[in-house]
């Protein structure tokens, strides 16, 4: 056989094995992330009730400043569900993502559920896209993604908001535009 045919071969099959390794790093189950047990607050509580957008300018107040160092920039909005945009680079091609979430209120937490994922025109697994924007992006601590289970869990009770105090979900009702919140005012000791 020809050395050049020897070479191509060799060559090819490092290109197929690269590759294959490629897709079964990207698509391998992850290794969940635990949430840490909500942070428990004795003090006033003052209920505050809000609309989507309102809600939405605030939590991209918090993510923007949580995020400033992160690679990959992630766009958040609130409508009849919550959505989150970004921009994946893979193989020198940008892919557009876009994910639908349902909220669910959990213990002043909030889960959100991914309904559906939309890149570019390529159908890849919910799972998947996950593990990519939790691999890309440096979420703050307060920010779990889930990729096995398809949702990310936003902790509340880890946002510091002001001298102390912390904000709790109380209900999310995005189809009539009302979510109330609690703020949790800490006691104070003399």
């Amino acid at each position: 056989m020809n050395k050049w045919k020897i070479a191509f071969l060799l060559l090819a099959g490092a290109v197929l094995i690269s590759f294959a390794t490629l897709l079964y790093f990207i698509t391998a189950d992850v290794e969940q992330a635990t949430e840490q047990p909500p942070l428990q607050i004795e003090g006033n509580i003052l209920t505050v009730e809000t609309t989507a957008k309102e809600f939405e300018a605030i939590a991209k107040q918090y993510l923007s400043e949580a995020m400033n160092q992160s690679p990959v920039p992630v766009e958040l909005t609130v409508d009849d569900k919550i959505y989150l945009y970004s921009t994946l680079t893979v193989f020198n091609i940008d892919l557009p993502i876009q994910m639908d979430f349902i909220p669910v209120v959990n213990n002043g937490n909030i889960t959100l559920s991914q309904e559906a994922v939309h890149v570019g025109k390529v159908n890849i697994p919910p799972k998947t896209v996950l593990k990519m924007i939790d691999d890309a992006v440096n979420f703050p601590n307060w920010i779990t993604v889930k990729p096995n289970d398809e949702e990310i869990y936003v902790d509340l009770s880890r946002i510091n908001i002001a001298s102390g105090s912390r904000v709790r979900a109380k209900e999310i009702d995005l189809a009539n535009d009302k979510i109330e919140l609690e703020v949790v005012i800490p006691n104070q000791t003399k």
